[in-house]
């Protein structure tokens, strides 16, 4: 059975759902997936890339001066859902689930899993490593050779956005309009969050993109970054990755459970690399390398 007011898979004898704690109705759980939600993008079975042209921005909202310059770079239309990832994986560890919502439920350390096998499934240079081995599926999240991880940004494969990257492009790249969401001042008309979303996750691209076609950006699930969290930089500085040093990397754009100031395009937060939820997912980006395009 499934909840029908936030979706969770419940046992036939409950009668308070142990995800939302409601007394709500259930149904029966159909073969497919039957959402209200309207995807204004086609489903396929890999994330669909977007080119965002570089340029120079404000980062953040006090007041440093912080202009952050960035090459060009490839993000992903969506952030990646749960049919994507067990395309990929094998295996969906959502707990909201639904085929064309956000995969979640899933930590930084899988994040970077999935971009590595994603980028050998198409025959790239994987981005991550950690010593020789890209293959980083042997590694346990919980063991601290994680802290060795190192991203190959001149790679061609597929991996987390810096958090720099983020932002520019949740703010629409050299389109930014000034706007406190990915899109607009009215997060209603693009992103799911704790006053309009019942609750719960919905397919991607259900709301309105924003001035780069990308969707989600804010609402609906927050987003791993590859970045540690930290002090953002006080001088202006290219292509940034952040910390070289840390212990909560950087998630970024709120969620459906979050209020509206959890969901502009500079709202910080950050969580260990161990940590998982039902409103924390990801997006994939590339870096842009001219062979590949």
């Amino acid at each position: 059975m499934i909840c029908s007011k936030c979706g969770a898979e419940i046992a036939d004898s409950f009668k308070f759902c142990p995800n939302c704690g409601q007394s709500v109705p259930c149904v029966k759980k159909p073969d497919a997936q039957k959402s209200e939600d309207v995807m204004r993008v086609k489903s396929s079975s890999s994330p669909n890339m977007i080119k965002i042209a570089g340029g120079t921005f404000t980062m953040g909202t006090n007041e440093y001066n912080r202009k952050i310059s960035l090459s060009p770079f490839l993000m992903s239309e969506t952030l990646v859902t749960q049919s994507q990832y067990e395309f990929v994986m094998g295996k969906n560890p959502s707990k909201l689930k639904g085929d064309n919502r956000p995969v979640e439920c899933v930590n930084w350390c899988d994040a970077l899993i999935f971009c590595n096998c994603l980028s050998m499934s198409k025959k790239l240079t994987p981005c991550y490593s950690i010593g020789n081995a890209t293959d980083l599926t042997t590694f346990d999240s919980a063991s601290p050779v994680w802290k060795r991880v190192v991203c190959n940004f001149t790679a061609n494969g597929f991996r987390l956005p810096t958090e720099a990257e983020w932002e520019y492009a949740a703010r629409g790249g050299r389109r930014q309009d000034g706007a406190q969401f990915s899109g607009g001042d009215n997060l209603d008309e693009f992103g799911w969050y704790g006053e309009n979303s019942d609750v719960r996750t919905h397919d991607v691209s259900s709301k309105l993109p924003n001035a780069l076609g990308l969707y989600d950006m804010c609402g609906n699930v927050a987003e791993w970054c590859w970045d540690y969290i930290g002090e953002l930089p006080s001088q202006p500085q290219t292509n940034p990755h952040g910390p070289q040093i840390g212990s909560m990397h950087v998630k970024r754009g709120g969620s459906w459970l979050d209020d509206l100031q959890q969901c502009t395009v500079f709202y910080r937060s950050g969580s260990a690399p161990t940590g998982k939820s039902s409103n924390l997912g990801f997006r994939v980006c590339m870096s842009f390398v001219e062979n590949i395009m």
